[in-house]
């Protein structure tokens, strides 16, 4: 059915940051033949981008523009029925993201986004999962640095372990690089919603099955010195360890008993000790709906580090995994986390659902359970490092 529509892929936000260095990617990057469109809802600044883009390919010269607004139910339904594969670079998601998940689900589309909200996630579980099952599409959240280093990477240890006995990985983050205005918004946003996430998730568990006959778990660690690291690691709560526990309750790879845990790996002690004071004081202030706005205002849409800064930015994501007697070290490494990477996860997750020969999957899915070694083959030839430090494949 999908095979007769107009776009293989059309990327709906590209007149934000993040969208643009997507749209930017793609014109550099996208196989002949691919039909795709940019989709928004100011006309005058897709053109905009398309004349960017146009510089880097003449030939982008004619690309189509789709205009379309979250506020306008019919202007999505014609997106999705039009494409094959839409990916959504228009956050905060808990505000502007359902409606365009739910028209993808209703026509069969496949959906990506870049999102690291557990609460939207948890949510579109609940509204639009079946619907998406019954018609095919493929929902793929967190196709960003949130979260596929993390679920990729996981997937990659576990991958060289038995799966025949209990398998434990422990994920250690270093990144250095600066965040832009749609990422600080969907931080704060985060933020002033911790019982609304609280009951989304709550939700969710009502709803969604457990794997048979397994148990898969993603349980905080502790703050503790690590001689491997030669730091400290600090529990980091994110989005991360829940897209690894879905991935594992998808796939017996991850053996009988699964546990991951998640940390940011950090060389000081006062590091730990201020981050986690200005946490708290700014999960405060975001809960006082002046002090919010005034924080929200700091930075306005569309801003974000520049090329020169970008290109200082950087990552590292390592694992730990260990079963069946045997101990696996890997790595995950790549250049600025938040944008140039993210732009290049997000288009090649794009690129792999439209092209490549995926296994027969719908509803909401991760990464991995969508993508899997596609993707992880797709990411190492654009350039994301996937190595193993000690041990071996068997």
């Amino acid at each position: 059915m999908r095979e007769d529509r107009a776009y293989d892929v059309v990327l709906f936000g590209a007149t934000g940051f993040t969208g643009g260095l997507t749209a930017e990617y793609l014109a550099r990057h996208a196989p002949p033949g691919l039909r795709w469109a940019l989709a928004g809802r100011n006309p005058a600044k897709l053109a905009a981008v398309r004349d960017r883009l146009a510089g880097v390919d003449p030939a982008l010269a004619g690309l189509p523009l789709l205009t379309a607004d979250v506020t306008d139910p019919e202007s999505l339904r014609r997106v999705a029925a039009d494409a094959r594969v839409v990916a959504s670079t228009v956050g905060p998601y808990v505000h502007h993201g359902e409606p365009l998940v739910a028209a993808c689900a209703r026509a069969g589309t496949d959906y990506l986004d870049i999102t690291g909200e557990p609460e939207f996630v948890d949510t579109m579980y609940v509204r639009h999962h079946a619907e998406a099952v019954r018609t095919g599409a493929r929902l793929v959240h967190a196709c960003g640095f949130d979260s596929i280093p993390h679920d990729l990477g996981v997937w990659y240890t576990v991958t060289q372990l038995p799966a025949d006995g209990p398998v434990t990985v422990d994920g250690f983050v270093r990144a250095g690089g600066r965040f832009s205005a749609g990422t600080y918004h969907s931080a704060l946003t985060a933020l002033s919603r911790a019982a609304e996430a609280g009951r989304a998730a709550k939700e969710r568990r009502a709803v969604e099955p457990r794997p048979p006959g397994r148990r898969v778990r993603a349980v905080p660690g502790r703050v503790g010195r690590s001689a491997e690291l030669g730091g400290w690691a600090v529990p980091l709560p994110t989005i991360d360890p829940q897209v690894v526990r879905r991935s594992a309750a998808a796939r017996p790879e991850y053996g009988p008993d699964f546990r991951y845990r998640h940390f940011a790996a950090v060389r000081r002690l006062p590091t730990i000790v201020l981050g986690a004071v200005g946490l708290a004081g700014l999960a405060g202030l975001v809960k006082v709906p002046p002090a919010r706005r005034w924080l929200l205002g700091r930075l306005a849409s569309g801003q974000g580090p520049s090329a020169e800064q970008r290109a200082k930015s950087w990552f590292r994501v390592r694992f730990v995994g260990s079963g069946g007697g045997r101990r696996v070290v890997t790595e995950v490494a790549g250049g600025d986390p938040g944008y140039d990477e993210t732009a290049k996860m997000l288009a090649e997750s794009a690129l792999c659902l439209a092209l490549d020969d995926l296994p027969p999957v719908a509803g909401q899915v991760t990464p991995v359970t969508a993508m899997g070694d596609a993707l992880l083959r797709r990411l190492t030839a654009a350039g994301i490092a996937f190595r193993t430090l000690e041990g071996a494949a068997a």
